[in-house]
């Protein structure tokens, strides 16, 4: 056991030792600079000054609750009506977005895609019959979990 703590020791002097390698600076013939921490023929050692470093800087506490700005009450229920009448012209637009949105699903259901070729033969799209049933259906599941998430927010208004 006594081994441990030792090689522990001798381990991390010696990284110590490789972490401050030295710097060369070496300009070939052609005036390409290249720098090394091994020494090239022709090349100089660079004295480079210690890197400035500066404290960490305290880290800020969470405020307590007594710190941040209060509001009168009067204030905070103007503020609550302000959200509730937004929050409430919000669900309404949603739910007339909502019906037009499944007036377009119907429309979308209704409506075979068909085509005629040169020679008059009449065919159905069905991939792209399908494909208008589906961005109808998404656009319905969307305008239906906004309106949940419009309500859920006004109920939990106080």
């Amino acid at each position: 056991m006594k081994l441990l703590p030792l090689s522990i020791l001798c381990c991390t002097l010696a990284f110590s030792a490789i972490a401050h390698a030295e710097i060369y600076k070496h300009v070939g013939k052609d005036g390409r600079v290249t720098y090394s921490s091994e020494p090239v023929k022709g090349a100089r050692k660079l004295q480079l000054d210690p890197l400035n470093t500066m404290p960490a800087s305290k880290a800020r506490t969470r405020e307590t609750s007594s710190e941040f700005a209060r509001v009168d009450k009067e204030t905070q229920n103007q503020r609550d009506d302000r959200r509730r009448k937004i929050l409430e012209d919000e669900l309404s637009s949603e739910q007339a977005a909502l019906q037009a949105a499944r007036e377009k699903l119907q429309v979308a259901q209704d409506t075979p895609m068909v085509y005629q070729n040169a020679n008059g033969q009449t065919f159905r799209n069905v991939a792209q019959y399908e494909e208008n049933v589906r961005l109808a259906q998404e656009a319905v599941k969307a305008h239906e979990e906004n309106i949940k998430a419009l309500q859920t927010e006004l109920a939990n208004l106080k």
